[in-house]
């Protein structure tokens, strides 16, 4: 290529390209990528819009640039994003952290004591179990999957995050939970209905591990399996924590009343969407 592409140049025209492909935030990807590519942050890129990038530069921004043309997540394409405003290698055997979950880390701090003991049911990336030890420095938390490849970007994702000491990565399924016992189980388990994953944006459905994604056919078989053993897992008094997906807030509170759980409450997300259902074990 013997046009001579800027940073300014070469971000007008990628953030036009990814909008023509309808890309969400194609101006922010664009700047992601870009950042990444020449080894800096965005702000850097503004004080640099008249640099000129090289060959080797923009073969490699070339790259990035058609596999999210190809609708992969931008976390996958850079390997790492943030949750809680700490760090998270990211890959294709994990679900991408989401801002919504943040909300259920939010709940859990609430309620928890002491040197407690957490369960995450699901832990994919480890974002909900860290999120917790990092800020209760005396929890002992188990982040349970049944995939080795997930709990192997947790294990990195605790020593990253400095928790790793106090976080036990744990190969398991949720129909079969440890017996602990425990003061708070935790979960954003799968939970879309098998028939709405076609349905997805092309970003999950295409590119997310598909069973953290997939819920059964109404969505609620985590939260029933979950809701079964909680008694049997709980210390009295523990709590049972999870994050639900849209409209599923009441048959999830029904599942817990089922399940002789008390205290159960609700928590919207900031977009006012029934997100994290809570219950509590007799004391």
């Amino acid at each position: 290529m013997n046009e001579r592409w800027t940073v300014l140049k070469i971000l007008q025209w990628t953030a036009d390209y990814f909008a023509g492909k309808q890309i969400d935030s194609a101006r922010l990807e664009a700047e992601l990528l870009l950042a990444a590519t020449l080894g800096m942050d965005r702000v850097g890129l503004y004080v640099n819009f008249e640099r000129p990038l090289d060959a080797a530069e923009l073969a490699a921004f070339r790259d990035q640039v058609q596999r999210r043309a190809q609708r992969e997540p931008v976390q996958y394409i850079l390997g790492e994003t943030e949750f809680w405003s700490l760090p998270f290698n990211v890959s294709p055997a994990v679900l991408v952290p989401r801002a919504d979950t943040e909300v259920l880390v939010e709940e859990a701090l609430t309620r928890i004591e002491g040197s407690a003991r957490v369960l995450d049911v699901g832990t994919g990336s480890g974002a909900i179990a860290i999120a917790l030890a990092h800020e209760k420095t005396e929890i002992l938390v188990t982040a349970l999957d049944c995939s080795e490849q997930a709990l192997e970007v947790a294990q990195a994702n605790a020593e990253r995050n400095g928790v790793a000491d106090r976080m036990t990565c744990l190969m398991g399924d949720l129909a079969d939970l440890p017996p602990g016992p425990f003061e708070m189980v935790v979960s954003n388990p799968p939970y879309i209905p098998t028939g709405d994953l076609a349905q997805l944006m092309p970003e999950v459905r295409d590119h997310e591990p598909r069973l953290a994604l997939d819920g059964g056919d109404d969505g609620l078989t985590a939260y029933r399996r979950l809701a079964a053993q909680a008694g049997k897992v709980l210390v009295p008094g523990g709590w049972l924590l999870v994050e639900v997906g849209i409209d599923q807030a009441a048959d999830v509170e029904t599942l817990f009343q089922a399940a002789g759980l008390t205290e159960i409450k609700h928590r919207d997300d900031y977009s006012g969407i029934p997100r994290v259902i809570m219950g509590r074990t007799n004391l």
